[in-house]
């Protein structure tokens, strides 16, 4: 019996059946005629800044719908629909973008910052994404996708580490099987350093790319590219976040807190701002009190669940990500938490940045060969080896949940690396060619309505449509809430929550008054 099969053996149908889920779903606001909407979040939307399960990301343009935690793939997906379909009633002429690469954008300084009120917490909220423009622009920021939180009960902190190690030797195989973001719209890279291909007037695109959202054009920087951190203990990850958190960075040091005419360009001037920051393709996390730093609630209380960031929206399915995908990231997930996991070294955290960038940009290109353990291995082969040590994990999945859906979703993974013309990369740029003369906005605009349609013909409730309003109309005033309770100055909190002292252990790291960004 191997490692695996062992580990796997000692895991109770009863924790199995305690996995947990949820999704985070980015989308932009697009026009009738896919260029990026520049109106304010919808009014009918609610509160932005205190809304459960309707915000932004970076732009005020940018949606962000977010999921409770469910035991179930179909009660997350079933969530995840109800707060589609009140969204859409909301939007009017405009569509949600179905892609994850930018719909038309408009100059750089004006696409439109979240704003998020005006107590101090809102303020942070925008002059945090304000610091993202002035250090990497705003239309990198622009890009959505969707992230999958997961947690499997009575997993330590050293066992998330190891599987996070895993995940981060195998994400390839995801950008490979997922990434569906292999063409752009020409205004992305308009006046910038790239090596993407030009397919038609207003297209770019990489012939055999998978995930241009991943690649080097994606949320990628030379400052953080300084970072490597490492995953081998909670507490050397932690270290690696507070240097970067407190160390003085000397570009963003010219960049300044506060411009001449009083306005902020930045929350600090550290190489990240704060946490949020830290571009990883998956992130240790936990639930924070109010007025705690996620560094701190990490330090304090340990990892309570992981948080998968390098899913693309898949374009052909109306919510961005179908059953089948998810529960092949449980079995990809599992798989990554019991096996065999090394602790990390610089060279191999090098090799896997790369490793990710040949297949974000090369991913389909039959000879691909990727870095394992200084050696070069063909992706497919590195892939195929995953997939056939994940059968016994689908297999045990399927028996607790009386199914074969986990199986299926692994034989499905298992046919997309054979035929790579039927991965969503591949379907993109076929659709692209077969319907609008290689136009990666118009497919998408297609897309877009298409996804839109059929939500809107799904059935839906005045009780659910009733909810939906309650919840809205409730983070209003919660944000007034929010902005009344305010009582110190906005430079004394910025200053207040981005100090060292709040980064630690202790109940001391911990401000009451302060709420976090």
């Amino acid at each position: 019996m191997s490692k695996l099969q062992e580990a796997l053996s000692t895991l109770a149908p009863a924790r199995l059946q305690g996995i947990r889920r949820g999704i985070e779903k980015e989308s932009l606001r697009a026009t009738g005629t896919g260029a990026l909407a520049l109106t304010p979040h919808p009014a009918a939307l609610g509160s932005a800044l205190t809304h459960p399960h309707i915000t932004t990301d970076y732009s005020e343009s940018q949606l962000e719908l977010i999921t409770g935690v469910h035991a179930s793939v179909e009660q997350c997906l079933e969530e995840l629909t109800n707060v589609h379909q009140f969204v859409y009633r909301a939007l009017g002429d405009e569509l949600l973008w179905v892609s994850s690469m930018p719909c038309t954008l408009p100059a750089d300084e004006n696409i439109p910052i979240g704003r998020y009120g005006s107590s101090n917490v809102g303020r942070a909220k925008s002059v945090y994404r304000v610091g993202l423009a002035n250090r990497y622009g705003r239309r990198m920021q622009t890009i959505s996708g969707i992230h999958y939180n997961w947690s499997l009960p009575g997993v330590s902190d050293p066992e998330y580490f190891g599987l996070i190690r895993n995940f981060r030797r195998h994400a390839f195989l995801l950008l490979y099987l997922f990434g569906a973001s292999p063409a752009a719209c020409a205004s992305f890279v308009a006046g910038r350093k790239h090596e993407l291909q030009t397919l038609s007037p207003g297209t770019v695109y990489m012939p055999y790319g998978t995930s241009l959202r991943m690649g080097r054009l994606g949320y990628q920087s030379e400052a953080q590219a300084s970072l490597a951190v490492s995953y081998n203990s909670l507490e050397g990850y932690a270290a690696s976040l507070h240097d970067a958190l407190t160390r003085p960075y000397p570009a963003y040091e010219a960049i300044g807190i506060v411009n001449p005419g009083g306005e902020y360009n930045q929350l600090a001037t550290s190489l990240l701002q704060i946490e949020n920051e830290f571009y990883g393709t998956i992130r240790p996390k936990r639930v924070i009190r109010p007025g705690e730093r996620p560094l701190h609630a990490l330090r304090e209380r340990g990892v309570e669940y992981v948080e998968v960031r390098l899913m693309d929206l898949d374009p052909f399915v109306p919510v961005g990500i179908k059953a089948q995908t998810l529960r092949f990231l449980d079995v990809f997930l599992l798989h990554c938490l019991l096996a065999d996991s090394p602790e990390d070294t610089p060279e191999e955290i090098a090799a896997l940045g790369r490793n990710q960038h040949r297949t974000a940009a090369y991913g389909r290109d039959p000879a691909l060969m990727l870095e394992r353990d200084g050696r070069e291995v063909k992706l497919t082969d590195w892939g195929a080896e995953v997939l056939a040590q994940c059968a016994p994990i689908a297999a045990q999945l399927d028996a607790v949940h009386a199914t074969s859906d986990y199986s299926d979703a692994l034989r499905a993974g298992q046919a997309l690396l054979a035929t790579p013309d039927m991965l969503p990369s591949a379907r993109v740029l076929a659709a692209m060619a077969r319907d609008h003369d290689n136009g990666f906005g118009a497919f998408a605009l297609a897309q877009s309505r298409q996804a839109r349609d059929k939500l809107l013909k799904l059935p839906y409730t005045g009780a659910l449509q009733q909810r939906m309003e309650a919840l809205a109309h409730q983070s209003v005033q919660d944000q007034a809430a929010v902005e009344a309770a305010d009582s110190m100055p906005f430079e004394h909190y910025r200053q207040q929550y981005i100090s060292p002292e709040r980064l630690g252990l202790g109940r001391s790291a911990v401000a009451p008054a302060l709420a976090a960004v």
